[in-house]
């Protein structure tokens, strides 16, 4: 059996929320022990050019970002272990985490930053295509597709709020809704057609995308005909859903519907006292880096709060 290790403060997921939280945390003295996961850098390691992170006049790449964010949590003594954790006991505490490396620990408190993983359509050039023309949020690429044509794949809000935002600086937006109506709610609806430069194509489903080094079409069905077209896009944005990588977690921590991890109102505390939750893990309406990394600052601090309370 393997040695029991331990830690004042165990984090979990090493994007923008689990790098700011160990900065804050290592900085306050709490020896942060960071788990990294599948995607160490989180989704920005697959995110070309980010213009919109402050700091940053010229933009910067995903991955030196995190790269950066990375250095930065070393500097004041975050340990950073490049593996997984497969299962956690919230039930006592100190909380006992176990990762595919072998290793067991008993944390006093832990701050969960895995993230959610965006949902994909699954088409060939998807992910080859990610980053030049392919996307999953509007509001962080929609700048570079200024004047061109793109297309919203999706019948929910989230595609109606991604169509909406990319009106306003895309040439034209094309719609593609699987279904004969919208899922969206009736206000956005609304709003989606009294837009001049927006076509919704319904009935229609992407089933290829055209270009070897960036994203020069989409090929589409009519799912009633069976008749295929090519629509000459630049920008290719999926919005059909995220899923927060929350499963190790579940019927220990409180979630909704859809698997996000509830905090207390104005707090990352979840309903496991000592256990914090911060970034996309637990937010499914900004989804940003930097309302990640803001986060992940109140995780710590709230974190720290909570040691000093009971003395750990």
């Amino acid at each position: 059996m393997a040695d029991i290790q331990k830690a004042k403060v165990f984090i979990i997921g090493a994007g923008p929320a689990g790098y700011t939280a160990a900065i804050y945390a290592a900085r306050a003295d709490l020896q942060p022990v960071m788990y990294a996961g599948p995607q160490p850098g989180g989704q920005l390691m697959i995110t070309s050019d980010v213009e919109n992170y402050p700091g940053f006049p010229e933009g910067v790449l995903g991955p030196e970002l995190m790269e950066l964010f990375r250095k930065q949590a070393e500097r004041f003594g975050t340990k950073v272990h490049y593996s997984s954790v497969t299962q956690v006991d919230f039930s006592r505490r100190p909380f006992r985490i176990e990762a595919d490396d072998g290793s067991v620990w008993e944390a006093e408190a832990v701050i969960i930053a895995t993230g959610a993983s965006a949902k994909w359509l699954g088409l060939e050039k998807e992910q080859q295509l990610y980053g030049r023309g392919v996307s999953a949020c509007a509001v962080c690429d929609g700048f570079f597709y200024r004047g061109q044509e793109v297309a919203v794949v999706g019948g929910g809000d989230t595609a109606a709020e991604e169509a909406l935002y990319l009106s306003k600086l895309a040439k034209k937006v094309y719609m593609l809704v699987r279904r004969d109506v919208f899922r969206a709610s009736k206000i956005m609806q609304k709003r989606i057609f009294n837009a001049s430069n927006i076509e919704v194509l319904f009935n229609h489903e992407a089933i290829d995308l055209v270009g070897e080094n960036e994203v020069e079409g989409v090929v589409i069905i009519n799912n009633k005909t069976g008749a295929k077209r090519t629509l000459p896009i630049q920008g290719f944005f999926v919005a059909i859903g995220h899923k927060p990588n929350t499963d190790i977690f579940k019927g220990q921590l409180e979630m909704d519907e859809q698997g996000y991890i509830l905090t207390h109102p104005e707090s990352t505390h979840t309903n496991v006292h000592g256990v914090f939750a911060a970034g996309d893990v637990q937010d499914k309406v900004y989804r940003q880096a930097v309302t990640a990394a803001g986060t992940g600052c109140m995780a710590a601090l709230d974190a720290e709060r909570f040691l000093s309370e009971v003395g750990g």
